[in-house]
């Protein structure tokens, strides 16, 4: 195994403990979104891969998905992180804008979305292209932060000499998004972790 691969796995493993210390279980959130997520079919989208960590726990359950981000450096990290446990057959990534996807219109069953959503600036526009990319029958599962969560990550953050950059934008607007639009939409909480799961109609209207 290359040398990146495995300094970049350490380095990961280095991340995941100092998050523990902080009362933030990384792998614990993952698979706790995935468990409540159930069932999980058909074809798969991760919007926002970052480093790789919620595309790791969809890989090692045995999915195989497409997943994009808007930064080629993120991405290399999550690439790596892959490598690592040769799931990369699993996982294709893509560079794409989540404000202005690639896609054809209902090209994927399930959309997932972890601890992206308070980054977001226009979260509007990156709602339009879930509710489009959705097939009917299918469903979105948003995961983030929720207001104990981003005290644990801007503690994280702080710690470090940096800031914690994040929007004013909540899931709560992707909750009533939803709801407008006619999905179920059920919402639950972890301690650190906000969850809402959209449903679409079997049927256009």
């Amino acid at each position: 195994m290359e040398k990146e691969v495995i300094d970049n796995h350490k380095n990961y493993l280095e991340r995941a403990a100092f998050y523990r210390g902080f009362g933030y279980d990384l792998e614990k959130e993952r698979d706790l979104i995935l468990e409540r997520s159930m069932p999980i079919s058909g074809d798969i989208l991760e919007i926002g891969t970052g480093k790789g960590h919620f595309a790791l726990a969809l890989a090692k359950r045995g999915f195989s998905f497409t997943s994009i981000d808007i930064s080629e450096e993120e991405q290399k990290i999550a690439r790596l992180n892959i490598l690592y446990y040769g799931l990369e057959n699993q996982v294709t990534l893509r560079i794409e804008d989540a404000q202005k996807l690639s896609f054809p219109d209902r090209s994927f069953d399930v959309i997932f979305s972890v601890n992206v959503f308070h980054h977001l600036e226009r979260p509007g526009l990156v709602l339009n292209e879930m509710a489009r990319l959705l097939r009917p029958g299918g469903k979105i599962i948003l995961g983030d932060f929720n207001a104990k969560g981003l005290e644990v990550i801007n503690a994280c953050h702080t710690s470090e000499g940096r800031v914690h950059d994040h929007s004013k934008h909540d899931l709560g607007e992707a909750r009533d998004y939803f709801a407008n639009k006619g999905f179920g939409v059920d919402e639950s909480q972890s301690e650190v972790q906000r969850l809402i799961i959209a449903k679409a109609k079997t049927t256009l209207t």
